[in-house]
């Protein structure tokens, strides 16, 4: 019969199966995706390491160009290493992890990363994943070939050898896959890099291309980030299906404690509020429930008030971090950031962090955009990502940025956003873009304002000082010359013009006065405030002052520190030999205020 020959046909099929035979889905695509994809899955999984370690992350990835279209990747980090046992089920195992059931922020959650980069450089090239790890050392590092038994979802051991490594611990993956590299692109590895090194700032990422070139991305910062905690489930983000499973397989002996031991925010008072609603005494038995039963404790849910989820599960990049990230890699003019409060959606915690870059180093007239999700960088997808049509919908004009309507501002910024969660709402397997959830987008948005705002401060800032700055060199052209000519026809001596025009432009005034190893600086405060500073003059070899000095074997920095009234003028004196800088240095004051001195920022 037609049904019997029909049913003869049917088989299971292993999930390596089904991504072998649609392994765009994990986000190998075409050769150029699929080799970023691959360095991707194996940085991830050092930094991730990495900072559960408590180590601060030295990454290396080596690319080489084997044939026309074969490419070798190598990652090679410094974390805890893998233990023996474990290594054949992380890099051959579909669906292995520890994250999956785990309520925190995490990179990976899925347990496809790694183990897809090994079916892939499988299914193009037919070579085994070369996999060296070291926990100790003391001990020998473990050398692994390891390919993927596609019908069973299991790791095969092609060879495994002791050997000796360089590293004290750590771990290394080596595949041969068919690619294509691509230079100066938006998504290439090298921007993948780039953009993971600034919100991983803690990170030192070395890369090193095909053609042999080296890129070094710098550690910022010295403190790895906060380790999120793991949570349980909140009430008011559990479905019926999952609530039904966590009945049947909780050890709760009753309700009252299968509600406070299984979900966050649930204590005595609310436990029993919970219970009356839907209509039970507490003291029935979890497993027993039927799913009517189940629905009513679910609906039940919905009608109480509870307080959202804690926020130690996540990990935000931090404000400073992002602007110092931003600063090291743009060198813009104007740098801020803004780390939103936690909010919830469906039950998960999620914050929000955007920072802008603007002018300096930025040389397009179109905004950049770099969007991030638990700390990874989203290259493609941009157009269909909820993260743009947030930048898209803001009215950008209102803070000093030219925008057609419904489209990216045209301004030399960069704009930078990082979704923080315990469940990403990705659009597709391949995790490159974010799914529209309103409370998300809303928080993009006044993140998104609130920066903007910062933004037209400055930009009106600049636009005054450079009013002033055109009124100040009329002065400057006009001034000297009169005052020449009145010292010419009062017989007096030349004064000093620029000391003219800082009180009448409300400036801060600095004068070096030198005569032999004697040193006089005299100060004018001509604005209309008090004003608090740092001033600094780098000596050759000795100096001597009534002042903090910082010796080195070069030379000798004097700081003073000083306070001026309105209208007040002091002069400090120093010794030494020669003076290093050509004006004095001054912390602590905008540029446009000063006069006679260099603005720095000296830490």
């Amino acid at each position: 019969m037609i049904a019997e020959e029909l049913a003869k046909r049917l088989r299971e099929i292993s999930i390596a199966e089904f991504f072998e035979k649609n392994k765009h889905i994990l986000g190998y695509s075409n050769p150029a995706r699929s080799l970023v994809t691959c360095v991707k899955e194996a940085v991830e999984n050092s930094l991730d390491a990495c900072e559960e370690a408590g180590i601060l992350p030295d990454i290396m990835v080596r690319i080489s160009k084997l044939d026309k279209s074969i490419y070798r990747i190598i990652v090679e980090d410094n974390g805890p290493g893998i233990v023996r046992n474990q290594i054949p089920k992380i890099f051959g195992k579909l669906l292995y992890g520890s994250r999956f059931h785990a309520i925190k922020q995490t990179r990976g959650q899925q347990g496809l990363g790694i183990s897809s980069a090994v079916l892939y450089a499988q299914l193009t090239t037919g070579k085994p994943a070369v996999i060296v790890s070291k926990t100790s050392p003391k001990e020998n590092a473990c050398r692994m070939e390891i390919m993927i038994d596609t019908k069973r979802n299991e790791p095969e051991i092609v060879s495994e050898v002791s050997i000796d490594w360089h590293r004290p611990h750590g771990t290394r993956i080596e595949l041969e896959v068919v690619g294509s590299y691509v230079k100066e692109r938006r998504q290439s590895v090298y921007e993948y890099l780039r953009q993971t090194s600034i919100v991983n700032p803690h990170a030192r990422i070395t890369f090193i291309e095909p053609d042999g070139s080296i890129h070094e991305f710098a550690r910022v910062s010295n403190e790895l980030p906060k380790i999120p905690k793991e949570i349980k489930p909140h009430p008011h983000g559990i479905e019926l299906g999952t609530l039904i499973s966590m009945l049947k397989t909780t050890k709760a002996t009753n309700l009252k404690k299968f509600l406070k031991e299984e979900f966050v925010r649930v204590g005595d008072r609310i436990a029993d509020e919970i219970i009356a609603k839907a209509g039970f005494i507490g003291r029935e038995n979890p497993q027993s429930l039927s799913r009517e039963q189940a629905l009513r404790l679910l609906e039940s849910f919905k009608e109480v008030q509870l307080l959202p989820p804690p926020t130690d599960c996540l990990s935000p990049i931090g404000s400073d971090l992002i602007m110092r990230s931003l600063m090291k890699e743009f060198n813009a003019e104007f740098v801020y950031a803004i780390t939103r409060k936690p909010k919830v959606y469906s039950g998960h915690p999620f914050l929000v962090e955007v920072g802008i870059a603007y002018g300096g180093n930025i040389k397009s007239d179109r905004v950049e955009i770099l969007r991030f999700a638990n700390k990874i960088p989203l290259l493609y997808q941009q157009g269909g990502c909820a993260l743009t049509k947030a930048v898209e919908s803001v009215n950008w004009k209102a803070y000093g940025l030219q925008q057609n309507k419904n489209e990216l501002p045209n301004a030399p910024a960069v704009i930078l956003i990082h979704l923080a969660s315990t469940n990403i709402p990705y659009t597709s397997e391949s995790k490159e873009a974010v799914a529209g959830i309103p409370e998300i987008v809303d928080e993009v948005r006044l993140a998104l304002q609130e920066v903007g705002r910062k933004l037209k401060e400055y930009l009106d800032r600049k636009q005054r000082l450079q009013k002033k700055r055109r009124k100040e060199e009329v002065l400057l052209r006009i001034i000297p010359l009169l005052a020449k000519k009145v010292c010419e026809v009062l017989e007096r001596e030349e004064i000093d013009a620029e000391r003219i025009v800082a009180r009448i432009m409300g400036k801060v005034h600095f004068e070096r006065l030198v005569d032999g190893d004697r040193v006089r600086l005299r100060i004018s405060n001509y604005s209309k405030a008090k004003r608090s500073f740092r001033v600094y003059e780098m000596c050759e070899g000795e100096a001597k002052a009534d002042a903090k000095i910082i010796r080195s074997s070069a030379h000798s920095t004097i700081v003073w520190g000083l306070e001026l009234m309105p209208d007040e003028e002091i002069t400090i004196e120093y010794r030494c030999t020669k003076v290093i800088n050509k004006k004095p240095i001054v912390e602590g004051l905008d540029e446009d205020i000063v006069s006679g001195a260099e603005i720095s920022f000296i830490t």
